[in-house]
């Protein structure tokens, strides 16, 4: 019986210890896109000519995967001409924007 339970144990440590290890190179992959994420990107949609569908602040995780990064001006510029502003990381506030 001993020996049964010290091999659970043994199982159940491993895998404590590969959820810890996978939850580490989560949070560094995290931080690593954090740090190289541009201040603000524009969101593009599946069409290679479409039009802009939305403005995000860097490192915004609902922006999709076509992005362009932009500056201050240009994401500004953006949302003035209609494009519309994540409800999530909301780049409106972040840059002083009001509507109207």
């Amino acid at each position: 019986m001993r020996a049964w339970h010290a091999l659970w144990l043994a199982r159940i440590d491993e895998k404590i210890a590969r959820v810890r290890e996978q939850e580490a190179q989560r949070a560094r992959a995290d931080a690593a896109r954090q740090e190289r994420a541009p201040d603000w990107v524009i969101e593009y949609g599946l069409n290679r000519d479409s039009l802009p569908t939305a403005v995000h602040v860097g490192g915004c995780r609902m922006a999709g995967k076509r992005v362009k990064p932009v500056d201050a001006d240009v994401a500004r510029r953006a949302l003035v001409e209609g494009v519309e502003a994540c409800t999530h990381c909301r780049p409106d506030s972040v840059l002083g924007y009001l509507e109207g």
